[in-house]
């Protein structure tokens, strides 16, 4: 399939692209750009970078991404230092083609000025097959699981907005524990009677300025595991963008594991119109096997030794399929336990995971895991918050 044989389905892949890193293009600006091709001569095939930029972009922001999205799409052969998403190199299109394969279109009496269903990124698959049947990314889409129960070939501007909802709407849920530490608060509820002593030394000893003291009251600290391995590699990209949200809302920590383990925070909490290609390029630079205990082990000796404690909370992200020991994964989930911390366990199936590894820890029943929770859409994201109250 190229620009020649499919001029619609080449627009439509660069207009899912494009919506892909924010930009607000739907039918009706797919429809202007294919308009603006047909009124282009053939040989002014290159005016096309301009006619479009001014279609797509709505703002300063869109106009700046606009010259690299353009480049890594018409011509990623000019693209140098970028990591690929999928695991195949990418032709190159050629604009000067499409323009000529719209206009053969247009006179043999096709309808190329008005995209049907199929030509819009609304329905086309996110996935295109190769000659030898195995899928591959085609023009930056993902292969990401359908949200609220629907067929969406890539993330729109509403889902990002409703992600980020419910994000919100489960940080609210998780209420702040009361510790025993105290903070100043005008009105709190104890006297602090030696700083308002003290106090009392500016103004001769009459204490008219009393300093009140409140329980603090601190959210719990998240942190959250997302395996990337060969199993997860359609779930992924969806538990990361949940995750992401969640840096935004509770500043989660966030770590990637497949045989061993990675924290990724930082690169999530960039806003660049580069973060979709990093969320891709993490998630295609692992998919192998999985050890899920070693990585646990990992993350509890090593990156989160010192914040795990009762006011901590561990998402598990993962089917379950582990390549280590049987037993060993639940002798550190316990570990984690152990210390006071929560553990959640999201899964993409409609029943717990079942392997041999997950056996043992089901057999302690909530000892070491509090609750298994499906997590495959945005609909499954917006029941959690009502588990997790």
């Amino acid at each position: 399939m190229n620009a020649v044989a499919q001029p619609l389905q080449a627009i439509a892949g660069f207009a899912a692209l494009l919506r892909e890193h924010g930009l607000n293009v739907g039918v009706a600006e797919q429809q202007a750009m294919v308009a603006a091709a047909l009124c282009l001569p053939i040989e002014r095939a290159a005016r096309l970078d301009a006619a479009w930029r001014s279609i797509a972009c709505h703002d300063a922001r869109d106009w700046r991404r606009w010259p690299e999205l353009f480049e890594r799409y018409w011509h990623p052969q000019r693209v140098t230092g970028r990591v690929r998403v999928s695991g195949q190199t990418r032709p190159g299109r050629n604009l000067q083609q499409l323009v000529q394969s719209l206009h053969e279109r247009l006179d043999a009496g096709a309808p190329a000025s008005r995209p049907s269903a199929a030509d819009t990124a609304l329905d086309a698959p996110a996935v295109a097959p190769d000659d030898a049947g195995s899928p591959r990314a085609q023009g930056g889409a993902t292969r990401t699981e359908a949200l609220h129960d629907r067929s969406l070939s890539q993330w729109l501007p509403q889902d990002l907005a409703e992600l980020e909802r419910l994000a919100e709407r489960i940080a609210r849920s998780l209420r702040c524990r009361l510790t025993r530490r105290w903070h100043d608060q005008s009105r709190g509820r104890r006297l602090d009677v030696r700083r308002t002593l003290r106090a009392s030394l500016r103004t001769g000893g009459l204490p008219l300025n009393p300093v009140w003291r409140a329980p603090r009251r601190e959210r719990p600290r998240l942190f959250i595991l997302v395996d990337v391995s060969r199993s997860m590699e359609t779930h992924a990209q969806l538990f990361l963008r949940i995750a992401r949200a969640f840096v935004g809302a509770m500043n989660a920590r966030v770590f990637v594991f497949h045989t061993r383990l990675t924290e990724v925070t930082p690169l999530l909490r960039s806003d660049s119109s580069a973060v979709q290609e990093k969320v891709n390029a993490v998630t295609a630079g692992f998919g192998g096997g999985t050890r899920i205990a070693t990585s646990v082990a990992d993350f509890h000796g090593v990156h989160a030794r010192a914040q795990l404690s009762r006011n901590a909370r561990v998402w598990l992200l993962s089917d379950g399929f582990d390549a280590d020991a049987p037993a060993q994964l639940a002798d550190e989930l316990a570990r984690v336990r152990g210390r006071g911390a929560r553990i959640t366990w999201f899964h993409p199936s409609p029943n717990p995971p079942a392997s041999q590894a997950m056996q043992a820890v089901h057999a302690q029943g909530t000892a070491l895991v509090e609750r298994f929770l499906r997590l495959n859409s945005l609909r499954d994201l917006a029941a959690v918050a009502d588990h997790l109250r």
